[in-house]
């Protein structure tokens, strides 16, 4: 864009530049034919002598002049300071460069169609009336689940220590269990935190939560009890919450238990210093081993522990691995679900997505999961569009 703006903004640097140079060209013949008036130079130089012997030391001479001597100018300098200042100025703001976003992500469109609900269900509370059920016991209800689905305070909003980052977080648990967690995270098991900080689990979810499509986030982020798996894939609980025995045996939900630190520890420099304050047990009756895959998290480390790329660089590569990924989901939901085709063609259709390979069956697992975070309108025009194909054909 810079090489494309220069080319535009050619034609005026050119033309504002020829015009401050004729400027000095002119002020400098004044001053030349002033001075022709007074001594002129060809006389004198046709006056004297000319020979080998005194024509080097006329070169050496000081036969050059300054530009503020040529022009006789007594501001010169300041004048041509304000001319070029003016250039840029005026070159800068002739051409503005405008930014063409193209179409709406499937997180964005998600987002919409979450907030159509909210509002036509609250629109519906606020014009029923009488019925049997408690209209404010159900709104209460749906703007906890609001909060618990669209909970977007900052992370410097909350109180207490905090996890900023997923290096942070990979930081504090470690490598083995941050990549536990995280595989976890990718496959759509339910992951359980358990503690007495609910700032603390909360920060946690904020920063987990990026590895997903929104469409994927179900969060409960502080319950006083138990929430089964389909309501939610990020709980956390107070600590004297029980598991039940279904969960802790599942191999599709994972638990982290937040405990505080024995007395023995270091006072905390700071409430930053979250090792000083808790410890961390992840536990998981999964067997299956997380080293081979999927392709995204290995990538997501890779990223994670290359020192060199700053908080802010590692969240530009997940969010172009996430974009990478939901492509990938959209094909694989366009041939198997909206087209129907068989296990053969689909196997065909992931080698193409470079999902084969190490780490073959959890790059399937995350591909599957992901297709649920796909928005209702894009799901929608893809059907639209295949009965639309159909009719013609049939036509």
């Amino acid at each position: 864009m810079d090489r494309i703006y220069l080319i535009n903004s050619w034609p005026f640097l050119l033309r504002h530049l020829r015009l401050t140079i004729q400027s000095l060209q002119n002020t400098a013949l004044k001053v030349f034919d002033s001075e022709q008036c007074v001594c002129p130079q060809r006389a004198l130089r046709m006056n004297s002598t000319f020979s080998p012997a005194v024509f080097p030391h006329q070169r050496s001479g000081n036969a050059a002049r300054s530009l503020t001597s040529l022009t006789q100018h007594p501001n010169l300098w300041d004048s041509l300071h304000s001319s070029f200042s003016w250039l840029l100025k005026a070159c800068g703001s002739r051409l503005t460069e405008k930014l063409l976003e193209g179409a709406p992500t499937e997180d964005t469109l998600v987002l919409i169609e979450r907030q159509t609900e909210q509002e036509e269900e609250m629109s519906g509370w606020d014009g029923a009336e009488g019925g049997g059920s408690n209209p404010q016991s159900s709104q209460s209800e749906s703007v906890q689940a609001k909060d618990f689905q669209f909970d977007d305070r900052r992370q410097e909003d909350l109180i207490g220590p905090k996890f900023k980052s997923l290096r942070h977080l990979r930081q504090v648990l470690g490598t083995a269990d941050f990549r536990q967690l995280t595989w976890h995270v990718l496959m759509g098991n339910q992951v359980i935190w358990r503690g007495a900080d609910p700032g603390l689990i909360q920060s946690a979810f904020n920063v987990l939560k990026a590895l997903l499509p929104v469409g994927c986030v179900r969060a409960v982020q502080y319950s006083p009890h138990y929430e089964e798996a389909y309501r939610c894939n990020f709980l956390g609980l107070s600590p004297d919450v029980p598991i039940p025995a279904h969960v802790s045996s599942s191999e599709f939900s994972v638990l982290v238990d937040v405990l505080s630190a024995e007395r023995g520890c270091v006072n905390p420099v700071s409430d930053d210093d979250i090792l000083s304050l808790y410890q961390f047990h992840i536990s998981s009756a999964n067997t299956q081993p997380t080293d081979k895959g999927p392709t995204l998290l290995n990538k997501l480390e890779v990223a994670l522990s290359n020192e060199n790329l700053s908080v802010e660089v590692v969240s530009l590569c997940l969010l172009c691995l996430k974009e990478e990924w939901m492509n990938k989901v959209k094909v694989l939901f366009k041939f198997s679900k909206v087209d129907g085709r068989g296990k053969e063609d689909t196997q065909k259709v992931l080698a193409l997505l470079g999902a084969t390979g190490p780490g073959e069956e959890d790059n399937v697992r995350l591909l599957k999961f992901w297709m649920t975070g796909l928005s209702k309108l894009y799901k929608s025009h893809l059907m639209t569009a295949v009965r639309g194909g159909e009719r013609t054909l049939s036509q």
